[in-house]
């Protein structure tokens, strides 16, 4: 490479001396010692996050991992991946303190897929995605930070399965569908239940009511007719002709079926004597 070279935006350039790390260049026209500096180049990254092997980017980048066997927590075998979207923040940790950075990425990613899935069940895997996004995210974050990068995000890609697995799924779906079902029903049952109790219950307060009110009524009916009887007559032939209607209205209720034999006592008829005493 030359001595005098222009680092494109957003790059750096990593300078050794003799061998050993001595500086970081920033974007812009930059020169190097003859002999004594050197260029560290990273040829083995692929061209991932660096261009010609040595200008190192310092931009986002997105890491795509290849499919991984998972065992998820109800011992469901499937097999995921995902992206990995990061950047360098360090370029001399990312550089040094790691061996072929876009490769360990990609395996610390795998393996944190793989440990978030079998801590969950495959439903879960399925409905709580970006749960589980967050989660590995959350678990790079340290690791991130020893190699002078940043975890931007996380995104899971494809989660497949075997035709065993859809098919028992396919059941499990039409069971809880035909559960929910029955469920709903029996609380329709149960609502419509406890609605005509409520009704009966209401019902019956009113029936007792009205004939509280009745009772009330007639016995005060009765205490004005007792009220008039005494002021007219003496009390106790007010009494007297109070138990005879009394006994007159007991006779009305016993009678009222033609097929029952009523017997009348001896003194039936002295009850009557008292209107013509008076006379």
């Amino acid at each position: 490479m030359a001595l005098i070279y222009t680092i494109p935006q957003n790059h750096v350039v990593l300078i050794k001396r003799f061998g050993k790390h001595s500086r970081v260049q920033r974007d812009g026209l930059r020169f190097k010692l003859p002999f004594i500096e050197s260029i560290k180049k990273v040829y083995e990254w692929d061209g991932t996050a660096n261009k010609n092997g040595y200008f190192i980017e310092l931009s986002e980048q997105q890491t795509d991992t290849p499919s991984r066997q998972c065992q998820t927590l109800d011992n469901v075998t499937i097999d995921a991946n995902a992206s990995i979207y990061w950047r360098i923040t360090d370029p001399v940790k990312a550089v040094y303190d790691i061996d072929i950075l876009p490769k360990s990425i990609a395996d610390v990613a795998l393996n944190a897929l793989r440990a978030n899935i079998g801590k969950i069940k495959l439903d879960q895997v399925l409905s709580e995605r970006q749960s589980l996004n967050t989660k590995i995210a959350a678990q790079l974050a340290e690791t991130a930070s020893k190699w002078g990068i940043a975890f931007t995000r996380v995104e899971i890609q494809e989660i497949n399965y075997s035709s065993e697995t859809a098919e028992a799924m396919m059941q499990e779906m039409t069971a809880e569908r035909k559960k929910r079902a029955l469920m709903a029903e029996a609380e329709g049952e149960a609502a419509a239940e406890v609605t005509r109790a409520n009704a009966e219950a209401k019902a019956t307060l009113v029936r007792a009511q009205a004939q509280a009110d009745a009772i009330k009524m007639i016995a005060d009916a009765e205490s004005v007719y007792i009220s008039k009887l005494k002021e007219n007559t003496s009390p106790e032939i007010a009494g007297q002709i109070i138990m005879s209607q009394k006994y007159i209205d007991g006779m009305k209720t016993i009678t009222k079926n033609p097929s029952d034999k009523v017997f009348l006592p001896n003194n039936f008829q002295g009850m009557f004597e008292i209107s013509t005493n008076k006379k």
